[in-house]
């Protein structure tokens, strides 16, 4: 499994590890014991609230040789309440000194949605910027900028669906070089992976396992049947089966976890081969059954709405 190729030649490990709820006094050592076991791809955010904690990690194994810099690519995002112009170089400082880098390899505009300055999450409509006031398109260029200064090199985009995608293309003549969306065997995303692919966007698959908010449904995908079948047949988990199956379709994992067993169950994914007949299987499952709704962001008296989030 080939790590996947930007326009420019450079590579992204088509395995990653998240780092998303991964709680600060965990992620330290999750880190680390992913750079030892193999892992070369870290996915951060500042919302997160953990990049201080994995910047440690990454300045130990920096400093104890288990790792060079120009040997791993990590990603951060821009989160919604530092949408304007002006805050976006400041927003990329502020996790560059957490992560303590002097470069990302790839920055994204977390959501398409603007809120107020200093807010986290919004509480009441208010908190929401209408997309009149902040453009996507602004908020764009302002990456590129960030890009054209090597802070980060690649920019790209997450939780954008087609029509916002091909505007910030007709507007600024740049089309994002990654969107990063939440995929799983329920929720396949057929159409705007096929998109993403005619463009040259690389897909980066964020829940693929459907998260917690599914678990809290009762729902575990990797006790599916169809999947439990297909890892006895390979000699290999159904976590293992997931992530191959994204990979095979083309598409990066980012799998969060702060178990070293389940960081190490992970990596053996890379030795999953799957056939033509389990693809097939696995394309029978999916539901369309999205879980990550964004529905903070579509509250009553919102700007936005559900509609013009995931299909405007």
């Amino acid at each position: 499994m080939n790590p996947f190729t930007f326009k420019n030649a450079d590579t992204m490990p088509a395995l990653g590890i998240g780092t998303w709820r991964s709680q600060p006094d965990e992620v330290y050592e999750a880190v680390l014991e992913a750079l030892r076991a193999g892992y070369r791809h870290i996915d951060c955010a500042q919302m997160y609230k953990n990049e201080r904690e994995v910047g440690q990690a990454l300045d130990y194994a920096f400093r104890f040789g288990i790792v060079k810099r120009s040997e791993i690519f990590i990603t951060s995002k821009l989160w919604n309440s530092d949408h304007a112009p002006a805050r976006v170089e400041e927003a990329i400082n502020r996790s560059l000194a957490n992560l303590q880098l002097k470069y990302l390899d790839l920055y994204l505009i977390h959501w398409p949605v603007a809120q107020k300055e200093g807010t986290e999450f919004p509480s009441k409509p208010d908190d929401l910027l209408p997309i009149a006031q902040i453009s996507l398109a602004q908020t764009w260029r302002a990456m590129i900028e960030v890009q054209r200064k090597a802070l980060a090199v690649h920019i790209g985009v997450s939780n954008f669906n087609i029509p916002k995608i091909n505007d910030l293309a007709a507007q600024t003549k740049l089309v994002p070089e990654v969107n990063q969306v939440e995929i799983h065997p329920y929720f396949q995303q057929n159409e705007l992976v096929d998109f993403c692919n005619k463009k040259g966007i690389i897909v980066t698959a964020y829940s693929p396992f459907g998260g917690k908010i599914m678990a809290d449904k009762g729902i575990d995908i990797k006790k599916d049947a169809a999947i439990v079948s297909i890892a006895k047949k390979h000699g290999a988990t159904p976590a293992q089966v997931i992530l191959a199956w994204n990979i095979k379709r083309g598409i990066a994992v980012i799998p969060k976890s702060v178990s070293k067993s389940r960081i190490v169950e992970n990596i053996g994914t890379l030795n999953v081969k799957l056939s033509r007949e389990d693809m097939q299987q696995m394309a029978q499952l999916d539901r369309n059954m999205r879980v990550t709704e964004g529905a903070l962001w579509t509250m009553k008296g919102s700007p936005y709405t559900s509609e013009w989030l995931w299909e405007q």
